[in-house]
């Protein structure tokens, strides 16, 4: 394991070594007000790399920035309604596109373009999902008007008409899409058709789903009463699998869900990330002291969202 250095503000107060899925931990952190950073710590919670948003660019994070481990090492993130940056491990800024309608999150794709949302204020003129090429040049973009502008959906409008907050490319080349304000998940074609609806009826304000293995869904779930994250079989549309964790109750809101390889699930919540088993025993957790998020600047406070870098990556 590597050795870093402890933070005084965050800690880990659950490890149990034979149950985890060994790694580091790769985070968004806002919790300071005008310093938020990228964060990398230790299975002791201890950093190992750390990253400063550039001052001026500080003001760019909400509702949240999302952060993802690249293979070569470097790290690509977000900053809402300003672009998406590519950093090296010594700070250097070795890529960036920058744009004021990109939010939510943003993929690097194995052909060297990057996926990005829109859905921070969209509205029924703006494509919710991009695909962008290193040069900047839009490839392939995704409007969900052409499916949903003259349905049931056509006339909410909550921070935005869909608030789209995640977009992921599958194997097949279809594209994965979350559609906060529509409750619902939708599974699209290259040519821009929706093959697949998930969640409706089931999902309130999801975020960041992901297709398992298994061909069902995992998402983070922002139930009214609860929030915890779902399996769903979109062929039954039957939760299979939920998350419901003590640890969590007090990390709302609940903005990612990601099924590790041995079989538990990272969760992230605003003041804690919690690394559960399939039948719930939480084997390791890292929070935030003495932090709880209320209030309209809730959104942007503390963790967004966070991913395990295995120790054989």
């Amino acid at each position: 394991m590597p050795r870093g250095t402890p933070d005084p503000e965050i800690a880990v107060t659950t490890y149990v070594p034979d149950k985890v899925w060994m790694g580091t931990t790769l985070f968004a952190d806002n919790h300071t007000p005008g310093r938020p950073r990228i964060v990398e710590v230790n299975m002791l919670g201890e950093i190992i790399w750390e990253y400063l948003i550039p001052e001026e660019l500080s003001q760019y994070t909400n509702p949240g920035f999302d952060v993802e481990a690249l293979p070569g090492g470097n790290v690509l993130f977000v900053l809402p309604t300003s672009g998406v940056y590519e950093v090296d491990r010594d700070g250097n800024t070795v890529w960036s596109h920058l744009d004021h309608k990109v939010s939510h999150d943003a993929d690097r794709l194995p052909n060297g373009n990057t996926l990005v949302v829109w859905g921070g204020r969209d509205t029924k003129d703006d494509p919710q999902v991009r695909e962008i090429s290193p040069s900047g040049e839009v490839v392939w973009a995704w409007y969900a008007r052409d499916q949903f502008g003259d349905s049931s959906y056509a006339d909410i409008e909550r921070d935005g008409w869909t608030h789209t907050n995640a977009a992921t490319r599958l194997p097949s080349g279809n594209t994965l899409i979350s559609l906060r304000n529509f409750h619902l998940i939708v599974e699209v074609n290259p040519e821009g058709t929706v093959l697949n609806v998930i969640g409706e009826g089931r999902l309130h304000d999801p975020h960041d789903p992901e297709i398992l293995d298994n061909g069902n869904v995992l998402v983070a779930n922002q139930s009214r009463t609860d929030h915890f994250a779902v399996e769903i079989n979109p062929a039954t549309t039957r939760v299979v699998w939920a998350s419901r964790s003590v640890s969590m109750q007090n990390a709302h809101p609940l903005r990612d869900a990601d099924r590790l390889p041995n079989g538990n699930t990272l969760l992230t919540g605003s003041t804690r990330i919690v690394e559960m088993t399939n039948s719930g025993e939480v084997v390791w957790e890292l929070v935030l002291k003495d932090q709880t998020y209320v209030g309209p600047d809730a959104p942007r406070l503390g963790f967004y969202k966070s991913e395990r870098i295995g120790s054989s990556s």
